[in-house]
């Protein structure tokens, strides 16, 4: 069962209930959430509201005036009271429950972990149709009705979470979890390893792409662990999966967390940062006790997930001296970071070990892209901490590409006649653009321009789709805009224009063209471009037209000598 709005035999205080087949925000198993209407509860006369408080066993609460905030927090206490109240007279013990406000002052969140999936819905219907009977004053023969109700219920499913068989890696983040997870499932590779990894694209198995689609969620675990051969599981974890279906895995025995920035926000519940840093910590805090997590030591919300954990934590960080790694090495963890511009690797009590140049990992354009940097710290610290040799990590390193081949859609360079680069990425956000202009800036050559074609999807909010229009028009040279039609997701391009215009706007920029698609986008920006001159395409829904456009009109994927030499001109 799913969201139950619309469903007429629904109680009116059910908002939504969703089950939630493994870890979750709320708790390290298979959850209840249930979004309830609290309204009718915080609208009762102070006397209704208590004699309903002492029929579920708060004998002394004070609920405060209707609708006022000391009602809200009687309201919190209350439901999470009833639900063990329900659960006890049911023949149930010692149930954990959780209790949250919403953005919505007459709405909350409740959840309790469950074993048997139609015992555990039929009570959060009871919890729901025992609100309902609140405002009638008379609750006591509704609780009894719903407890009993509870009992006689079949017990139904177990919950299916995984227990790995398999050493698991688990990426989550908002920006660098693809790039990422693929560098370690190359490295793994490259140590003749046969890996399974899931990530937005699909589900692969040894490089080939089996099942094509968005697999960040909890099924693409379990897809890849379905492979009898598979030694390795690599998996992207997003928000969305956490939230809406809980993490398909018991457990993963190295997590990597890149970063926590504004992407998503406003959708299930999730409005802030600290918020969406709650979410990404599931995935750490259910790495297995001997295992690590993989934390950016820059990146204070990520850091302080070391506080949630059970196994050892690993930092990386660009700076070594950061005082996150100092803390790190005093507790006994590691850590990774570049001195002297080599990726090396820090113990306690111990010379640094210097694994290999960033001049010579293709993916950090010789240092130059900060986020790659992050991004090649993070896998090669996590393929460590798996257990693959340091000299499988190094050739690793050196061979992985940032090209259609090993990252495709992510800081993809090409060359196209005239001495024109195009590069392409995801950029799905404002770190994501403010990285794919990072690089862009690192191959311009002294006195060229930049050329960037934006798009965002529809389910961002405003203020992030003005950002995006004003860093792109703040930042380049020439701004258009190319739609991504397939992920309007409920809005119209008109409206997306208007955002996005309205960001460019901000930092004097008014003449902002639009185009229906990125292929279009992109052919236009090629057309003004000259020699020496980058163009940028935010690239989401037609990725392989994209590539099919530039190879039909003579362009070439950059390789890693290709890159340095414009690394070199640009620099002068």
């Amino acid at each position: 069962m799913g969201n139950v709005r619309g469903v007429a035999d629904a109680p009116g205080s059910l908002v939504e209930l969703r089950v939630l087949e493994g870890p979750n925000l709320y708790f390290p198993r298979a959850a209840i959430k249930l979004t309830l209407d609290i309204a009718g509860l915080a609208a009762v006369p102070e006397d209704t509201a208590r004699r309903f408080a002492q029929r579920i066993g708060l004998r002394n609460a004070r609920p405060g005036p209707p609708d006022s905030g000391f009602r809200q927090r009687f309201a919190l206490r209350a439901v999470g009271r009833l639900v063990r109240a329900i659960a006890s007279e049911s023949g149930a013990t010692r149930l954990a429950v959780r209790v949250r406000p919403t953005s919505d002052q007459h709405q909350i969140v409740v959840a309790f972990p469950w074993r048997h999936r139609n015992r555990a819905q039929v009570m959060g219907t009871a919890i729901a149709e025992v609100l309902d009977a609140v405002p009638g004053g008379e609750v006591d023969a509704v609780v009894d009705e719903a407890a009993a109700r509870v009992a006689a219920a079949e017990p139904g499913d177990a919950p299916h979470t995984l227990m790995p068989k398999v050493p698991v890696v688990a990426v989550t983040g908002t920006n660098g979890k693809t790039t990422t997870s693929r560098m370690i499932a190359h490295i793994a590779r490259t140590a003749g390893k046969l890996v399974g990894w899931s990530n937005t694209d699909g589900i692969y198995v040894d490089g080939v792409m089996v099942e094509e689609g968005d697999y960040s969620g909890p099924s693409g675990a379990g897809r890849v662990l379905a492979h009898p051969e598979v030694e390795l599981a690599v998996t992207e974890t997003a928000r969305g999966g956490i939230l809406l279906k809980g993490i398909g895995l018991t457990r993963n025995d190295v997590s990597v967390v890149t970063n926590v920035s504004a992407d998503h926000l406003g959708l299930q519940g999730i409005d802030t940062l600290d918020q969406l840093a709650e979410v990404k910590g599931v995935v750490p805090k259910i790495t297995r006790k001997g295992g690590w997590a993989i934390l950016n030591a820059d990146d204070p919300r990520v850091f302080a997930m070391r506080g949630t954990i059970k196994a050892h934590p690993w930092v990386f960080s660009r700076d070594p001296g950061s005082p996150a790694i100092r803390e790190v090495l005093s507790d006994g963890g590691r850590a990774t970071t570049v001195i002297d511009g080599w990726v090396s690797v820090l113990l306690p009590n111990r010379d640094p070990d210097p694994l290999v140049e960033l001049v010579d990992v293709p993916m950090t354009l010789a240092g130059l892209s900060r986020f790659n940097v992050e991004n090649a710290l993070a896998a090669a610290s996590a393929a460590l901490a798996i257990g693959l040799s340091r000299e499988v990590v190094v050739e690793g390193l050196r061979s992985f590409r940032p090209d259609a081949e090993h990252n495709p859609g992510r800081m993809n360079f090409f060359s196209l006649p005239g001495s024109v680069t195009v590069v392409i990425d995801l950029a799905h956000n404002e770190a994501g653009l403010e990285a794919l202009l990072e690089i862009m800036n690192g191959v311009r050559r002294p006195g060229c321009r930049l050329l960037l074609g934006l798009g965002a999807v529809g389910d961002r909010t405003d203020d992030l789709i003005e950002m995006l229009g004003e860093i792109g028009a703040r930042d380049s040279d020439v701004v258009a805009i190319g739609h991504k039609l397939r992920y309007l997701r409920g809005r119209t391009t008109e409206e997306l224009e208007g955002l996005i215009r309205a960001g460019a706007e901000r930092v004097g920029v008014t003449d902002v063209p639009a185009y229906d698609t990125e292929v279009d986008c992109l052919a236009a920006l090629v057309a003004q471009a000259s020699a020496g001159d980058v163009v940028g395409l935010m690239c989401h829904a037609q990725r392989q037209e994209v590539y099919d456009w530039i190879a039909a009109h003579d362009g070439t994927a950059d390789n890693p000598e290709t890159l340095r030499e414009k690394v070199k001109l640009a620099r002068g």
